[in-house]
């Protein structure tokens, strides 16, 4: 996690960002001139001090949309499995009541609590601090810089999120010995599978959304992206 810190300690490297007491000081410096930015940079040491230099905000609004999409990808999955498994048993046409029964039977709730955690606790969390990092160091919206975050995004995200979704999927299970197994069976071919789909969206994701909103847009692609993961989760 050393990569996404940024240098400056906090968690997910994100107490710069979120800092009330710097962007305090920020303002200060600009309306104040040269003594406003002696008194701001004092204070936000002092605050700074005061918190344990973290100055670190859970981006909450983050979390619970990438946990309300990641169960919303959950839930197609699991509806999807259960028609092609109750299909052949319904009467033709099926009865609505046949049909709701059907698809809503015998729903998997531990298996939806474990999706929408990844998404909460890691998955938002995580990407958020990812897309901070990158803008960071690379501001400037030209070409060259959008090319090297979708590059990025492939070679070091996108590994990263499966090793971790598999292996919170195996904690919840009790499986992590099974764990090396399921990388080794399953983990290359869901990456490239990726790939696919998530060089475009991330041209887009990087080249038109604003960072505030790429957790969203992102976790809005991935409805489809958690179905193929609940899916392969479940195998």
């Amino acid at each position: 996690m050393g990569s996404l810190s940024g240098g400056n300690g906090s968690l997910w490297g994100m107490g710069f960002f979120h800092s009330q007491e710097w962007n305090s000081g920020r303002r200060k410096r600009s309306n104040d001139g040269k003594e406003g930015n002696n008194a701001s940079k004092s204070s936000h040491t002092d605050s700074v001090d005061a918190n344990g230099g973290t100055g670190y905000r859970f981006p909450l609004k983050q979390a619970m949309t990438a946990s309300s999409l990641a169960l919303t990808g959950d839930t197609i999955a699991q509806l999807r499995d259960r028609w092609l498994k109750n299909k052949d048993n319904l009467p033709n046409p099926p009865h609505p009541k046949d049909l709701i029964g059907a698809l809503l039977s015998e729903h998997d709730w531990l298996r939806s609590i474990r999706m929408a955690s990844y998404g909460f606790l890691l998955y938002g969390p995580g990407t958020y601090a990812w897309y901070s990092y990158l803008d960071r160091c690379m501001p400037k919206q030209s070409v060259e810089n959008v090319l090297v975050k979708v590059l990025l995004n492939q070679i070091v995200l996108g590994p990263a999120v499966i090793a971790v979704i598999f292996a919170w999927n195996n904690l919840w299970l009790g499986k992590l010995s099974d764990l090396p197994n399921k990388y080794q069976k399953d983990a290359l071919p869901t990456l490239l599978f990726g790939f696919r789909f998530w060089v475009p969206v991330s041209v887009l994701n990087f080249w038109a959304i604003p960072l505030q909103a790429r957790v969203a847009f992102m976790s809005m692609a991935s409805i489809f992206w958690n179905f193929c993961l609940s899916a392969t989760m479940s195998k």
